[in-house]
């Protein structure tokens, strides 16, 4: 099937959010059928991601096809509910939307907003590191969308570059809400990865909003020098440097004082002293080098 995916037209989107709508009204639930299905976009642990169009409004999206036996073995169905439920209430341009699911004897179908640039990761393996630029640019994205979370009582947990999609325009949307939780009191739960795992989980304290600065703190030095800050070739070395906060640049790519001033002050062992989200965004560094449009020009 020949989906066309670039402008996609505004009208196609409108129609669909009336679909989306009356559905809801009438406790309609989409099926497969409302969808042509197109070519494959990735696969994940428990299933694939496929381009599709639903035939009433002409609207693309993204399916996302996910086995109901591979959930329960895994015991992540209770996850995928959480998910489900933090991902579709969220309104920001940065963030992926979930339009809805529907489900059949042995497949869960996630709707979900298309990203049309694909994978962030992909794209920094591609270009090995970030201009100052375009770091700062994303970050500035990343931040205004955690805060945006966060006035919703909901922490992500996981920011990485693989949780990260770029849009058509080319703005950065957090896609995988799979570790978020809606929240009004501290956690304890230890998830996300090793290595954007910021201290007070690797030590199994509790821990708050906070945690997503820290990521934010990992991701800007992975934009800007291609790997994370505490990367170690034993888990147990990466688990030490995180706590001990070991924090070090290297020479090479040369990065400016205030990048690493901005970083120094995000990963800050005391979640409490860590730079608030606002104030990155108010940040010299952020000033001077992030796209006040969000989305980055190339």
């Amino acid at each position: 099937m020949g989906i066309a995916t670039e402008n996609q037209p505004q009208q196609q989107y409108k129609n669909f959010q009336l679909l989306q709508a009356s559905s809801e009204a009438d406790k309609k639930r989409w099926t497969l059928n409302d969808f042509d299905i197109g070519k494959p976009l990735g696969r994940g642990k428990f299933g694939h991601v496929y381009l599709a169009r639903e035939k009433r409004s002409n609207h693309i999206v993204a399916l996302k096809v996910l086995f109901k036996n591979q959930l329960k073995q895994s015991q992540v169905e209770h996850q995928l509910r959480r998910e489900v439920e933090i991902q579709s209430h969220l309104r920001h341009p940065n963030i992926l939307r979930l339009y809805g699911y529907f489900y059949d004897q042995k497949r869960v179908y996630l709707i979900l907003e298309y990203a049309a640039k694909g994978e962030l990761y992909k794209e920094l393996q591609k270009c090995k590191y970030f201009s100052e630029r375009r770091a700062a640019t994303y970050v500035a994205s990343l931040a205004r969308a955690l805060i945006y979370c966060h006035g919703k009582h909901v922490i992500h947990r996981d920011i990485k570059p693989e949780n990260l999609l770029v849009g058509a325009q080319g703005e950065l949307k957090i896609a995988d809400f799979g570790w978020s939780v809606h929240t009004f009191n501290r956690r304890r739960t230890m998830c996300g990865t090793l290595d954007y795992l910021p201290p007070e989980m690797v030590e199994s304290v509790e821990h708050d909003a906070s945690v997503d600065i820290w990521s934010l703190g990992v991701l800007c030095f992975e934009f800007l020098y291609g790997m994370p800050p505490f990367e170690a070739k034993e888990h147990s070395d990466t688990y030490r440097r995180i706590v001990q906060v070991d924090l070090k640049f290297p020479a090479k790519p040369v990065v400016s004082s205030a990048a690493k001033d901005l970083i120094s002050q995000m990963l800050v062992k005391d979640s409490s002293q860590r730079l608030p989200l606002k104030k990155v965004l108010e940040h010299p560094w952020i000033v001077q080098n992030a796209d006040p449009s969000g989305i980055y020009k190339g």
